[in-house]
């Protein structure tokens, strides 16, 4: 699939638009970024796009999923995985529920402790499955978070500077992993960051103001 958005621009509640309509198309596995300082509208437009959008904001223009198109369709309904700079890990679930939770309604009951623990194994984590968020490191809590949005099935990624909470130690491993997991899925992804080191290398960058050749 590929995510496509079309002259799109977010106003806020003056009627002010905080940015000028832009365009881009992105294809499997691919991962656009879009550089921007702070409160240019950068999670604004994301938000907008994964359908998680503030009643203090309205958006102009299309976004796409192929050729479906995505405005009015329902937020639950948009197939669009989202990764913040938070884990947003529930601090109640332990890590195995962290990531059984997210797995799609077609894995049963008896099923999703098994694919969660297979997802450890892979990842090498396995000896984390009974532990709660608040007792496994940032990094670890990262690549979990990470592991539950891909579980969901997602049909593209937004990453909402996902890599400005770790320590400088971690930050280039997990963003090596986090691009290599999304080309092995052929995703297409959309990364929003001020940081001019997040970009994966020869990605495709538009640099602010994203109407700007």
């Amino acid at each position: 699939m590929s995510l496509t958005v079309k002259n799109l621009t977010i106003i806020d509640a003056n009627k002010k638009p905080l940015f000028s309509p832009v365009s881009f198309s992105i294809l499997p596995g691919e991962i656009l970024t879009l550089m921007g300082p702070s409160g240019c509208g950068k999670s604004a437009l994301l938000s907008a796009i994964a359908g998680h959008a503030s009643a203090d904001f309205s958006n102009e223009g299309e976004y796409y999923l192929d050729n479906c198109l995505l405005n009015k369709i329902a937020v639950e309904k948009r197939n669009i995985g989202i990764l913040f700079q938070d884990d947003l890990l529930f601090p109640h679930l332990n890590i195995w529920e962290n990531l059984a939770i997210a797995l799609p309604n077609k894995f049963k009951k008896e099923q999703r402790k098994a694919v969660a623990m297979n997802t450890l194994n892979e990842l090498k984590l396995q000896t984390l499955a009974e532990k709660g968020p608040s007792q496994i490191s940032g990094g670890q809590r990262a690549r979990i978070s990470m592991m539950r949005m891909l579980l969901a099935e997602p049909a593209a990624v937004l990453l909402d500077e996902p890599f400005s909470k770790l320590d400088k130690s971690l930050r280039n491993d997990f963003k090596v992993w986090v691009f290599e997991q999304i080309r092995k899925r052929k995703l297409p992804a959309l990364m929003v960051t001020h940081d001019e080191s997040d970009r994966p290398d020869n990605g495709q960058c538009l640099q602010w103001p994203w109407n700007e050749k």
